[in-house]
């Protein structure tokens, strides 16, 4: 088809540099998903993901407010996608389609990530979650491969064990050939206490497992995997329908900030976790979550050193309480509030011993100094971030960040979606905060070039080969 003129693509032909989108996004076409399963599983697998796939979309509507309530059924996505706008809502879907219309969207490559894919690593029944990953990564292969100097879709891999993660990605990578990964962000498991004594809360009671801190398995061999197979892992799971993201009514209320609550947990346990001291060299990337969430993390983790560090805690230590002093001060001081109190607040000062090896909590990322954070932090981590989001300008603002640091964000279209209605002016709002001062064009390019071949060719040097960014990714990589 006729591809139209746009600001976006007037921006882009202004630039010395491609655009790079790091996070688009494909609507799958379901009814070839469907044959894709078909062929891994056979058609009781297809009849047990269409079970799941509608209790999932539907199930909120069979039941009645109070239901909902008593069920804490979380407002999911409703009008999602768009429609009105047919010509992008058939773009999502058609990679051919989107292929043409890229130039028109100011876009030289374009790295997508699923949809109606997104929670299909979360699947709990363990055969259906396996088979369906294999389906939809052999769909995302075949979809993108006749486009692939321009674009490539993400493979879809479970988290559950590190068995499965592996087996997942060695066939994604050596049998299909893909080169990029969205690994589950999370994985909900009972908390066994509660099963055992009632079975029938085991899919309520839940904890968190985010992979580094406090995990049910070692991943290193997962992540060894990745750096053995030259891939980065990313990151786009949401936080909706626990913590505070349960309500019943409002999908709003659930959306926001749903992507960067999930993702600080996962970065957080990462570093605490010791991921990036044992791996330096590999990148993780956290998917549409933005950076605001990331700047505080980065700054709330060298205050919390600042303050718990090793030798710092000796401040905190009840047993260096000048007991003796501390009552004579009250005595003195207290009057009425403390008269006839002293024996009782003597008792209260009395605290649990800790053991001496739980109390450095820095131990396994071995941070002997304020700057080992910065420098397991800053290299490692990346953030992916829509184009209108005016926190963007936060990951550049080298007065507010410890360290003068600059946080490595990445330019997300996150077409297909409610949040773009309209394909042809992503790079357009990217580009205001440039025309309105608050980033500069180094910074632009930081976002939409060199944070994305940093991150995607980092291990893998050859990821843009054959493609139209070829000859720039390796000017850049040769820097």
């Amino acid at each position: 088809m006729k591809t139209q003129a746009s600001k976006s693509a007037a921006i882009r032909a202004r630039l010395n540099h491609p655009v790079i989108d790091s996070d688009g996004h494909t609507i799958e076409f379901e009814p070839a998903i469907l044959d894709y399963l078909k062929q891994v599983g056979g058609s009781k697998l297809v009849d047990r993901f269409k079970s799941w796939h509608d209790e999932s979309l539907f199930g909120w509507y069979r039941l009645s407010p109070e239901e909902r309530r008593e069920k804490r059924t979380p407002r999911i996505t409703w009008w999602g996608m768009p429609t009105k706008n047919t010509l992008d809502r058939a773009t999502a879907t058609l990679p051919k389609l989107l292929y043409e219309r890229l130039d028109e969207c100011g876009l030289d490559f374009a790295v997508l990530y699923p949809t109606f894919g997104l929670p299909i690593p979360h699947i709990e029944d363990e055969e259906l979650r396996r088979a369906s990953c294999r389906a939809f990564n052999n769909f995302y292969a075949d979809n993108c491969r006749d486009y692939a100097d321009r674009m490539t879709a993400v493979a879809l891999i479970p988290m559950h064990t590190p068995e499965e993660a592996i087996e997942e990605l060695e066939r994604a990578i050596k049998e299909l050939g893909m080169k990029a990964i969205m690994c589950a962000g999370y994985v909900r498991r009972p908390i066994e206490a509660v099963a055992r004594e009632n079975p029938a809360a085991r899919g309520q009671a839940f904890w968190i497992d985010t992979y580094g801190l406090d995990s049910a398995y070692d991943y290193d061999p997962f992540w060894a995997k990745c750096e053995e197979l030259k891939v980065a892992p990313s990151f786009h799971s949401s936080s909706m329908g626990w913590g505070t993201r349960t309500s019943t009514s409002n999908y709003i209320y659930n959306h926001i900030g749903m992507f960067a609550a999930s993702e600080e947990g996962l970065c957080k346990s990462l570093f605490l976790g010791g991921v990036t001291r044992r791996f330096p060299n590999l990148k993780h990337a956290f998917l549409e979550g933005g950076v605001g969430w990331a700047c505080n993390l980065y700054a709330d983790l060298i205050g919390h050193w600042e303050k718990r560090n090793l030798k710092s805690l000796d401040n905190l230590n009840p047993a260096n309480v000048n007991k003796e002093l501390l009552m004579d001060l009250y005595s003195r001081y207290g009057g009425e509030m403390v008269n006839d109190r002293l024996e009782m607040h003597q008792s209260i000062l009395v605290t649990p011993d800790e053991d001496p090896a739980m109390l450095d909590e820095w131990a396994a990322c071995q941070i002997e100094k304020v700057e080992d954070i910065r420098d397991l932090f800053i290299p490692n981590f990346y953030f992916g971030c829509e184009a209108d989001d005016r926190m963007n300008a936060w990951a550049f603002n080298t007065n507010v960040n410890p360290f003068g640091s600059r946080l490595r964000i990445l330019f997300g279209s996150d077409i297909g979606h409610w949040d773009v209605p309209d394909i042809t002016e992503v790079l357009e709002e990217a580009y205001e905060l440039v025309e309105e001062g608050k980033i500069t064009n180094e910074d632009l390019r930081n976002f939409v070039f060199d944070n994305p071949v940093s991150f995607y060719a980092g291990l893998n040097s050859k990821f843009f080969k054959g493609t139209v960014v070829e000859n720039e990714a390796e000017k850049f990589l040769d820097q």
